[in-house]
C-alpha cells in the first residue's frame, strides 16, 4: 500500500505522514529528502520552482513508490500540488495510490511557516505553492484546523472500514 499525504509547505504533511506510517508499521518518507540540490538552492533563496524544476524530482519519487510498493509499502509526505504531478507520481504504482490531502486557511499555514526553524523553504514562497495548487478531486480531505490525532484517526478508520 503506498499513502500520499499531500498539501502545500506548511500543511503538517510530515507531522501527520509519521504518525500515519507509525500506526500502520510502514517507512515514512518525505519527499523533501529527494529534491535535487539546485531545488533546494532556490528554496534558500526564496525562488519558487517550477514544472521544469520538479520533473527529474517527480520521476525520482515515481520510481521509488514503485519500489516501496513491492516492498513494504509506505507513506510518502509530498506537495504534489498540480493533477500533472500527481499523474507522474503514480505512473508507478500499480495498485494505485491512497491520497490525503490537507487543506487550510493560508493564515494558518502562514504562522506555521513563520514558526518552522531550520528549514529551507521560506515563508514567502507559500503564495506560489497557493496559486499552483490543484486540490484533488478524489481521496480524502482534511481540514488541518482537526488536531493531528483525529486526522490519523479517521484515515485510520477510512482505511480499515472503507470510504
Amino acid at each position: 500500500m503506498i499513502i500520499i499525504v499531500m498539501g502545500v509547505s506548511g500543511s503538517g504533511k510530515t507531522t501527520v505522514g509519521k504518525a500515519l506510517a507509525s500506526e500502520l508499521d510502514m517507512p515514512f518518507y518525505d519527499a523533501d529528502d529527494f529534491h535535487p540540490k539546485k531545488n533546494i538552492a532556490k528554496m534558500k533563496k526564496g525562488i519558487p520552482l517550477q514544472d521544469l524544476d520538479r520533473k527529474s524530482w517527480l520521476e525520482t519519487l515515481s520510481g521509488n513508490l514503485a519500489k516501496w510498493e513491492v516492498e513494504n509499502g509506505g507513506v510518502l509526505a509530498c506537495s504534489a500540488l498540480k493533477e500533472m504531478y500527481r499523474v507522474v507520481l503514480n505512473s508507478g504504482v500499480n495498485n494505485g495510490i491512497t491520497w490525503l490531502y490537507l487543506y487550510g486557511r493560508s493564515e494558518l499555514i502562514r504562522e506555521r511557516l513563520a514558526n518552522r526553524k531550520g528549514h529551507y523553504f521560506k515563508p514567502n514562497l507559500l503564495s506560489s505553492q497557493l496559486a499552483d495548487l490543484e486540490p484533488p478531486k478524489y481521496g480524502w480531505h482534511f481540514n488541518i484546523k482537526s488536531p493531528v490525532n483525529h486526522i490519523v484517526t479517521s484515515a485510520l478508520n477510512k482505511l480499515k472500514y472503507g470510504d
